[in-house]
């Protein structure tokens, strides 16, 4: 594969040092996956594997500097969200998205961190639901996300309902936080469940999982998948990079997003007799 057929998926987040989360999963991940990411920083994190310490969000004239000049050179496949840092950058971003409508949007609604920590300068729902929201080819919150983003909803699947009346073409719901034995994830489309998938629980925490679940599902939107199996791809992707991740830290686990990399030298060697 040639530079010139990599789809390149122009990803809005925040940068964090620890490499587990934010613009580094997306990186990861898309280049994991077989395409070329153009990141575009929403803010600076100060974090660890334990909890957010503090961020600032970037001036979003600067984030509009930054996507502008990737568009006007490059032919993006797809745009991904994640942490926006604030209302500023969340409508620059709306508006920078609304002038290509026919590129696919993933939106992870990221509001706090794994630790609850919030990770907006302001309440963000409103805007999301009015300003981002209704532009998004696939939202993917989880438990958590879905219910504040529609707190009148008394079910997960009526979340979902409010959420595509918002005006998004799809929804992946996560249920990693939810009290199941196994993971249960929950995609819809159309006015209607479309599909549920069901993935053994995996012990302990992750960081950066839920990033890594948005931008995968970014790059198999950009190679062009159908949605059904866009979403399974990168389900199954996922999964297999929570299962082997690492305790390189004191806090959470880091999702290993190069796994299969490590696993074919690792191939070499047992061939080689090294």
């Amino acid at each position: 594969m040639t530079m010139s057929h990599l789809p390149v998926v122009l990803v809005f987040a925040g940068n964090d040092a620890t490499g587990g989360a934010g613009i580094q999963a997306d990186i990861q991940t898309l280049t994991s996956l077989g395409c070329h990411p153009a990141p575009v920083i929403t803010a600076i994190t100060v974090q660890d594997t334990i909890g957010m310490k503090q961020f600032s969000s970037i001036e979003s004239g600067l984030v509009i500097a930054q996507a502008r000049a990737v568009l006007e050179d490059m032919p993006v496949a797809a745009f991904k969200t994640g942490m926006l840092g604030s209302i500023a950058n969340l409508t620059a971003i709306a508006g920078i998205v609304e002038d290509y409508p026919k590129i696919p949007l993933i939106v992870d609604p990221v509001m706090a961190s794994g630790h609850g920590e919030a990770l907006v300068e302001e309440p963000i729902e409103d805007a999301l639901r009015a300003l981002l929201i209704p532009r998004a080819t696939l939202i993917t919150p989880n438990s958590l996300e879905a219910r504040h983003l529609a707190p009148d909803a008394d079910t997960l699947d009526a979340c979902a309902q409010q959420l595509l009346s918002d005006g998004c073409q799809f929804v992946l719901i996560t249920g990693t936080h939810e009290n199941t034995p196994q993971v249960i994830n929950r995609f819809y489309g159309n006015r209607r469940l479309l599909d549920t998938f069901t993935w053994d629980r995996l012990p302990g925490s992750y960081h950066g999982s839920g990033c890594t679940l948005a931008a995968a599902c970014a790059a198999t939107f950009a190679h062009g998948f159908d949605p059904i199996d866009a979403v399974a791809e990168a389900q199954n992707y996922t999964w297999s990079a929570i299962k082997h991740g690492q305790r390189l830290g004191m806090g959470q686990y880091l999702p290993d997003r190069l796994y299969w990399a490590r696993s074919e030298e690792e191939d070499a060697h047992d061939e080689h007799g090294d």
